[in-house]
This record gives structure tokens, C-alpha cells and sequence, in this order.
């Protein structure tokens, strides 16, 4: 992808020393048409799917981990608003989306619920004629940067349906407030905010879907989407880790025997091992992408399972590479000690692995995986 080696990968450093939320990243996405990644043609979209999403997350993240992590996000929430959109939702969300004039993001987590991202505790009341929501969401992709957010609450109203509704609130809604600015080990750039809402106003036309609609947005929308976002960006890291210390390995000799790095079994053994560890998950992201672009029953065992595999190998696989590359990755401002940072994300960011496999689990054996 032109604009990864373009404009992402020269910004990378600086985005990462700074913490700074990646706005040349998106200018750029924008300019080549590639924020509508799931908003129809009929709007001016790309109109792809689960394999285009997990291409283009790699692909980045080989460039700038954060600015993958943003567009990735913002994709996710790209497909949460087209999955029930209204002709209005179109019309002022996607449209512009498409266009490349509005950013978008998930608002899920919150403290106290984990990796149960599927939980809120957000009030969502009507009066009147608009919504008031009342909550503290953690963990906002570019909070404060983007136009809009997907932010996930309790219904209004117990139903049959669930618990869990989804609105979108905008960045201009009264009664939102940005807490401490973000300043992460690794991701630096994703600006990934608390939020604090009181009584934000938003208008009803901003529900998406029905109130709680918790079975469908999080199992059948957001969680495949994000999945995937999530597993394209690890193997991103891990592959750009694993090309940094082959690079440095190939060309790496010993002065006092003039022998090359290259030469030594242990060496030989240790980059194929590597190699093997990303391409697994790599293929497993691939063909959870395929099974769930032609709607295959057995997509959501392996959409689970990508990201838990990615997440596990990339921590292993910039670990590895950082000793490959000895006392030049380590230096604080090395590309390797960056992607080493950015992969300690993956054992953190909900849900965990050890979640995932528990779902799978529970879904291999006929039980409910809640």
C-alpha cells in the first residue's frame, strides 16, 4: 500500500516519541479513498469486507502500528453504523465517512467490566425528543480526534432483545468531557482517551439498530470486525519485527572472524522458527476473513481464535527479534524496541486470550458462549 511507505512509516517515530494522534496518517487514508473501507458503493464507499480489513490493518502496521490501530477502529465502526443505517445515517455519517471528511471510533469499555467489553453500565434515557447518556467509557481510540463515536450503553428500556444498545454520539455533543490525555507504553499515537458523558444529548435518529440489539451489534457485527481489525495489526507488528531482524541478521558479521551472523545454525533455526509462528497466524486471520466474507457457520470459532493467536505470537515474535538484534534494538529510540512496545497491547486489549479461548471452547462443545 503506497501510502503505508509514503506517509505512515516516515511519521511512525515521530508519532511514537510524541504520543501524537496520527492525523497525516488519516489525511492521507483520506485522500486515497480508503475510509469508506465498508460503507456501500451506492455511497461512495469500497464496499469490502472481513479479508479487505485484516489486509489493510497488516499492512499498516508494518508502517505505524497506531495509525492502524486508529484506521482500524474507525473501520469497525465504519460497519457498525452501515449494519441497520437509516437513510439519515447516511446521509451525515456515511457519505462523509466515504469521502474521507469524517473519522470515526468504538466507545465500549469501561472500569470494572474487563475484557467483558459485551457490559455497560452507560445509562441510555429519553426525554423528549433526543437521548441523554450518563457513563464513563475507558480505552477510546482516538478520543478527542474522531468526528464521531460508537458508544455502547444499557436500553433504555428492558426488552426481549438484551441489555446492550449502541448510539452514535458526536464530538460537538453537549456534556462530553475527555479525561487525562493518553500516554501509553507502546500504540502511542492511538490516543486511546476516557470519556466521561453527563447527560450527553443525542438525538434518537443516533440509535443504531433497535434498542438492545445486544445479540446482533456485538456478536454479529462488532466483534468479527474487531477481531480481525485486531489480528491484522499484531501480525503487522510481527511482521515488521521479524524484517527488521532479518535485515539485521543478513547483514550482521563478527569483526574479530569476519563470519557472518547469518551462518550460524542457531541463528538459521530461530528466524525459520519466527517465520512459521507468523505466518500461522497470518493464515489463520486469512481464512477467518474468508469464512466470514461467505457468512460460513464455522467463522466465528476461527475469528476468535485469530485474534488470540495473533495477540500470543506477536509478544513472542518482537521479543525473539529484539534478541536477534541485540544492543542496537534495544536502544530506546530503535524501531525493534517500538514494536516490542506496541505488541504489549495484545495481552491487555479486550478480549483477552484467554476470553477467546474460553468462548471457543464453549462453542465447540454446545455451550453458550455467555
Amino acid at each position: 500500500m503506497d501510502v503505508a511507505d509514503r506517509v505512515l512509516a516516515p511519521h511512525a517515530a515521530e508519532v511514537d516519541r510524541a504520543a501524537a494522534w496520527p492525523a497525516a496518517s488519516f489525511a492521507a487514508l483520506g485522500e486515497a479513498g480508503l475510509m469508506g473501507l465498508h460503507v456501500t458503493k451506492r455511497l461512495g464507499g469500497l464496499e469490502e469486507g472481513f479479508a479487505a480489513l485484516v489486509m489493510a490493518t497488516e499492512t499498516l502496521a508494518q508502517a505505524c502500528a497506531s495509525s492502524a490501530l486508529c484506521y482500524g477502529m474507525h473501520c469497525v465502526a465504519s460497519a457498525v453504523i452501515a449494519a441497520k443505517a437509516t437513510k439519515d445515517h447516511e446521509e451525515r455519517y456515511l457519505e462523509p465517512i466515504a469521502r474521507g471528511q469524517h473519522v470515526t471510533s468504538l466507545a465500549l469499555s469501561e472500569t470494572g467490566h474487563g475484557a467483558h467489553v459485551y457490559l455497560a453500565e452507560t445509562s441510555l434515557t429519553q426525554a423528549a425528543s433526543e437521548y441523554r447518556v450518563t457513563g464513563v467509557k475507558q480505552f477510546v481510540t482516538s478520543g478527542g480526534h474522531a468526528d464521531s463515536y460508537v458508544v455502547s450503553t444499557r436500553a433504555s428500556v428492558s426488552n426481549e432483545q438484551g441489555e446492550f444498545s449502541c448510539v452514535l454520539v458526536d464530538k460537538t455533543a453537549p456534556g462530553l468531557t475527555w479525561l487525562e490525555p493518553w500516554n501509553g507504553l507502546g500504540l502511542r499515537g492511538n490516543s486511546s482517551r476516557g470519556l466521561q458523558l453527563d447527560e450527553a444529548r443525542v438525538p434518537l435518529a443516533n440509535l443504531l439498530g433497535n434498542e438492545g440489539d445486544e445479540v446482533w451489534y456485538f456478536f454479529q457485527v462488532i466483534a468479527p470486525y474487531f477481531l480481525l481489525a485486531m489480528a491484522g495489526v499484531y501480525n503487522g507488528i510481527a511482521q515488521a519485527a521479524l524484517t527488521g531482524a532479518l535485515n539485521h541478521v543478513r547483514q550482521r558479521t563478527f569483526s574479530h572472524s569476519g563470519e557472518a551472523l547469518a551462518r550460524a545454525d542457531m541463528v538459521q533455526d530461530k528466524v525459520a522458527g519466527l517465520w512459521a509462528r507468523v505466518q500461522q497466524a497470518r493464515l489463520l486471520a486469512y481464512h477467518a476473513a474468508e469464512l466470514a466474507d461467505a457468512n460460513d457457520p464455522d467463522a466465528l470459532l476461527a475469528l476468535l481464535a485469530s485474534k488470540a493467536s495473533a495477540g500470543e505470537m506477536v509478544v513472542h515474535v518482537t521479543s525473539e527479534a529484539m534478541a536477534l538484534c541485540g544492543g542496537i534494538g534495544y536502544r530506546e529510540n530503535a524501531v525493534q524496541a517500538r514494536l516490542l512496545r506496541d505488541a504489549q497491547a495484545a495481552p491487555v486489549m479486550s478480549p483477552t486470550a484467554a476470553l477467546l479461548r474460553l468462548w471457543v471452547g464453549r462453542h465447540l462443545l454446545g455451550v453458550p458462549l455467555l
